[in-house]
């Protein structure tokens, strides 16, 4: 594990919290000469440009207090994105209620991608609703058939 990024990660972790923001990724790059370090944070609801800019601002500060950072770099913090993957079990439970699109290694009712709402979640399966030519259907998927799964958006 990375050292640096796991101090970078405790340092941010209370302002975070402060606000009810969670983090998503974190990532020290060093790209085209430069260095950059990125903050992917999210709250329930979806985070906006001002939480972005208070989470900027505030951790920018201690950053700047603390100096743990020997290069000179750019600090960046933004959305994970609106169909983002999500990659583990913190995911799965913030984002349960949510609109997610799952990809199966193997089909489940002749089915292989199911788009609808993410209603429970278990240390070995999700329950999703879906709709078929608009009727609600349900169905659950044992998390070891889970190929990928992402936030999707509702049209």
């Amino acid at each position: 594990m990375n050292t640096q990024t796991d101090e970078l990660k405790a340092i941010l972790q209370p302002i975070l919290e402060k606000h009810d923001f969670f983090l998503v990724d974190l990532e020290l790059v060093h790209e085209r000469g430069d260095w950059y370090l990125r903050v992917y944070a999210d709250k329930k609801g979806g985070i906006t440009i001002d939480d972005c800019a208070l989470i900027s601002e505030e951790y920018g500060e201690k950053l700047d207090e603390l100096d743990p950072i020997d290069p000179a770099y750019y600090l960046e913090v933004s959305s994970p994105g609106a169909e983002r993957p999500l990659k583990n079990d913190e995911d799965l439970s913030n984002y349960q209620g949510a609109y997610v699109n799952v990809s199966l290694y193997q089909k489940i009712d002749n089915e292989k991608i199911y788009e609808g709402s993410l209603d429970e979640v278990t240390d070995d399966q999700i329950t999703m609703t879906y709709k078929v030519k608009n009727i609600k259907k349900q169905v659950i998927i044992k998390r070891d058939k889970i190929a990928k799964i992402r936030l999707a958006i509702e049209f």
